[in-house]
């Protein structure tokens, strides 16, 4: 479980305006069963003024037992931290999603199936709704409530089903993760929670994520995805993240 890739770089490049345009990068690897399954390298680049502000986010995920790219995933977070648009793709499965935000009242998505065929929806979206990696600045937006205890509200999009659900975050314990913050994602309709299993994310004192424990975004068949413990290096963003 302690296999992890430290591997770790910032860059600050100073602007105009007062402002930095900041670059960090950091490793994680994907522990199934105990083996490790795939690795995950982070670039993400974005301007640091208080407090860091995501601006894109590249992933590369690599199989640890072929050597393979089996995933990438390209994130902007032009409209909002908590709603970027991304283009995810899994080339073993010839599988594609993208989501487009537009103007932060809508998202489009296109999904190229593994089964070779395209869906899309449009969904329309509020300030109530994160998307995909989103969850992670939204846990830092609400870094004083989740400290204290408190539950946070939100919904979540499921880009495979074109709709978003209600979802809350809570503050809780796990034997699996040793963090400062421990939190379960998991829905709030109890039709919802028979069908999906929570998420239990670790984050260390400076509201870096550590831990990912569930359901991963990777297909492990055509109709699974990994269920992974995936542990992160301690990177240091070049300017606060809460």
């Amino acid at each position: 479980m302690r296999q992890v890739l430290q591997g770790v770089t910032a860059v600050v490049v100073l602007l105009p305006a007062g402002l930095c345009a900041a670059e960090y990068t950091f490793t994680g690897t994907a522990m199934v069963d105990g083996t490790p399954t795939y690795t995950e390298s982070h670039t993400l680049r974005g301007e640091c003024g208080e407090r860091f502000r995501p601006r894109q986010h590249e992933v590369v995920y690599r199989s640890t037992t072929e050597d393979t790219v089996i995933g990438t995933k390209s994130l902007a977070y032009e409209e909002s931290p908590l709603r970027p648009s991304f283009d995810f793709r899994q080339p073993p499965f010839d599988e594609r999603m993208q989501l487009t935000n537009r103007g932060d009242t809508d998202a489009r998505i296109d999904w190229q199936t593994p089964a070779g065929e395209t869906e899309t929806f449009e969904v329309g979206i509020n300030d109530d709704v994160v998307i995909d990696a989103g969850f992670v600045h939204f846990i830092q937006a609400n870094w004083q409530s989740l400290n204290s205890g408190r539950n946070v509200d939100f919904r979540f999009m499921g880009p495979t089903r074109g709709e978003h659900y209600a979802f809350v975050a809570e503050p809780t314990d796990s034997d699996a993760i040793d963090a400062h913050l421990t939190v379960r994602i998991r829905p709030s309709g109890m039709i919802l929670r028979w069908l999906v299993d929570p998420i239990t994310l670790g984050f260390d004192q400076q509201g870096r994520l550590t831990d990912y424990l569930g359901l991963t975004n990777i297909r492990q068949s055509d109709d699974n995805n990994y269920v992974a413990h995936i542990r992160y290096g301690t990177s240091r963003p070049p300017c606060p993240l809460i």
